[in-house]
């Protein structure tokens, strides 16, 4: 599970293929609340906000 901003997700995304071998889903957390969890507030390659969970 990956918290990263725009700039990121194909980062993500291949780090995820290669961890996994399939493809991840894609979550906007601008439009998406969890009840029980707070995502992490910025990216974890840079300092931005976090922006997407690749999942």
């Amino acid at each position: 599970m990956y918290v990263v901003c725009k700039d990121h997700v194909e980062v993500a995304i291949d780090k995820f293929v290669d961890e996994y071998e399939e493809a991840p889903d894609i979550v906007n957390l601008e439009e998406t609340e969890f009840a029980d969890w707070d995502p992490p507030a910025k990216c974890q390659e840079c300092e931005k906000a976090g922006q997407f969970l690749v999942v």
